[in-house]
């Protein structure tokens, strides 16, 4: 499911639609996402079988307190307050409160990057990395992304999660455009795809983590042009013994 473009662009007053309707709504689709895709992987539990009604008042009061506080600052403890359900139910669910905001990330991130097939290395890899800035750079999903990465880095639950449900799976699809570039005869048969996924999306995390220059559309040309170049010069090959 995709946000609609209401949610997250400008209106044609100019006005912007307020974030926490945003991180709201994301949330609230996450709950179908949450009851159909199994949860991040914990204990093995018995019992009454999971409740919509408890899963959308969960989903809601993390979207509040997104809202108001961002990730570094919710708390289980007021997720479940604000929800009306114990600890527990939350835990059940979703062992930390990482994994519990990616469920909302992933709903609107992963549908946001298209698998580009336009003929061309170039143009495929202009196509990916754009559909990742913009949703990187112009949406409230985006904007916990990097919350995400930074708190992935001491919970350990949402580390193997986001390395399975986030990178893994952008990575895959978009092997595809390498793929297709060697069956073409574009690049050398021996060209590195995970080589090549790196290059390209390397340094646009290095723009959004640090903040330092502009997650722009010539970067992004700048950065195709030069993975697509080094690959068709057989810079992904693997070196000569």
């Amino acid at each position: 499911m995709r946000c609609s473009s209401g949610s997250t662009r400008r209106r044609r007053t100019g006005s912007r639609v307020p974030l926490y309707r945003t991180i709201r709504f994301v949330l609230d689709n996450a709950m179908i996402n949450a009851m159909s895709t199994p949860p991040i992987p914990g204990p093995v539990t018995r019992g009454r079988p999971r409740s919509e009604q408890v899963d959308r008042a969960i989903l809601r009061a993390a979207a509040d307190l997104l809202a108001e506080r961002g990730l570094t600052d919710m708390t289980i403890e007021e997720v479940a307050a604000r929800a009306g359900v114990g600890k527990t139910s939350i835990y059940r669910r979703w062992p930390t409160k990482g994994t519990l905001a990616l469920d909302a990330f992933l709903v609107d991130f992963l549908s946001a990057q298209p698998l580009p097939d336009t003929g061309e290395l170039e143009s495929d890899l202009v196509a990916a990395l754009r559909a990742w800035v913009r949703t990187a750079r112009d949406t409230a999903t985006g904007r916990a992304l990097v919350a995400l990465v930074a708190e992935a880095q001491h919970d350990a639950d949402l580390a193997v999660a986001w390395r399975d449900r986030v990178v893994r799976p952008i990575r895959a699809q978009h092997r595809h455009i390498i793929e297709h570039a060697i069956d073409r005869g574009e690049i050398p048969a021996d060209s590195d795809p995970e080589v090549l996924m790196d290059m390209l999306y390397g340094p646009a995390y290095h723009r959004l983590l640090h903040g330092h220059l502009p997650l722009s559309d010539p970067f992004v040309k700048r950065v195709a042009a030069i993975v697509a170049a080094g690959a068709r010069a057989g810079a992904a090959a693997p070196p000569a013994s």
